[in-house]
């Protein structure tokens, strides 16, 4: 298994905030942001918002301000954010990724906004990078070997083909290797088997690429992997397509929050229940910790010329800083250079199998 060089990390790295995205807004995102300044000192801020919404932040080290006029409500159409309103605080904050004269002003952009409108406007000014065909939406798991699963694509493309998601697994690969330390992470292909045979035949075709980029050393191909395989860790990384990804985060968000109903209405039956739950009271602390879905909150958009990540809408403050966290690490590790990086070793390196158009290399 070839490995991609070692890139110097970003010694400052500048992330830009929509300030205006989500549920709450600045009552979320600018706590958030606050906090994380004071425990990163490498980092910048440029807070994009409404004049009257960035007054708190007027006079915060290591920030910048940047006016809006306009916000992408959360039930805006992807026709009202791209046409619309085109001076809003998601379009403005995304903007700061884009080179000019080769030097962009941020080197990620976080937002809790409309997902669909984030995806559109990041498409739309950001452009994808060369060898790469759709962006997707990637963010992890727990799993029970205390590490975590990353999945992708999680509801940026309902309909992929076979070629699509090989270029999910070579993201995805980038993205376990900058901000896990993983350099050959292992993938899994979503399928209803662990057999070869079994699937539709585009699982079946994105199964014969996988294996033809690990047969030329770009790529660590684990094989099939089923639902439960998310949970046990059996792989880094699972692919599959939009649909599929998304039933499967909302059920595991589902699930987790069902368990934690349940173990709460136990626990509180009767006074022996409850007094089993104050001596439990730590175990339940560490559980909740480990299933709490605001840990996990921040999916990167990847394929773009350019670092955006997803933070939930109804995040808190908390939650907001996780996000903010994970868009430092993959600035910090340069992940945007290691994607590049891999579709070019990985796509150009791909045999043509019989029978198939040839996948198409990146410049």
């Amino acid at each position: 298994m070839s490995e991609s060089v070692s890139l110097t990390p970003l010694s400052r790295v500048r992330l830009a905030v929509d300030c205006m995205g989500g549920d709450h807004g600045p009552s979320v995102t600018l706590p958030a942001c606050r906090a994380f300044l004071d425990s990163h000192p490498d980092v910048e801020l440029l807070l994009v918002g409404t004049a009257d919404a960035l007054v708190p932040a007027a006079h915060w080290p290591r920030c910048t301000l940047v006016t809006a006029t306009e916000v992408v409500a959360m039930d805006d159409t992807v026709e009202v954010a791209l046409r619309r309103k085109k001076d809003s605080s998601m379009r403005i904050a995304i903007s700061q990724l884009k080179l000019r004269d080769g030097v962009a002003k941020a080197d990620a952009c976080i937002s809790a906004g409309n997902t669909g409108a984030l995806m559109a406007l990041a498409r739309y000014l950001l452009k994808t990078l060369e060898g790469i065909d759709r962006p997707a939406i990637a963010s992890v798991i727990p799993n029970v070997r205390g590490e975590f699963t990353t999945m992708l694509d999680l509801g940026a493309n309902v309909d992929c083909s076979a070629e699509h998601l090989l270029q999910f697994a070579i993201m995805g690969s980038a993205l376990v290797a900058a901000v896990e330390g993983k350099p050959n992470p292992t993938v899994g292909l979503l399928n209803i088997g662990s057999e070869v045979i079994k699937g539709s035949e585009t699982i079946k075709r994105a199964g014969d690429l996988l294996r033809a980029a690990a047969a030329s050393g770009h790529l660590n191909y684990h094989g099939n992997v089923e639902g439960n395989d998310i949970f046990e860790g059996t792989a880094d990384i699972v692919v599959c397509d939009g649909f599929v990804g998304n039933v499967a985060l909302k059920t595991t968000e589902g699930l987790a929050h069902a368990l934690s109903q349940f173990i709460r209405e136990e626990f509180t039956r009767n006074w022996l229940t409850k007094l089993a739950a104050l001596v439990a009271m730590p175990v339940l602390k560490r559980f909740r910790a480990r299933v709490d879905p605001r840990s996990y909150n921040g999916a990167a958009l990847l394929g773009l010329q350019g670092l955006v990540f997803k933070s939930h809408g109804s995040a808190d403050a908390y939650a907001f800083g996780r996000a903010l966290s994970r868009a430092y690490d993959a600035a910090h590790n340069r992940l945007l250079d290691q994607v590049h990086d891999r579709i070019v070793e990985t796509l150009q390196a791909m045999p043509a199998l019989p029978g198939d158009q040839p996948v198409r290399p990146a410049a």
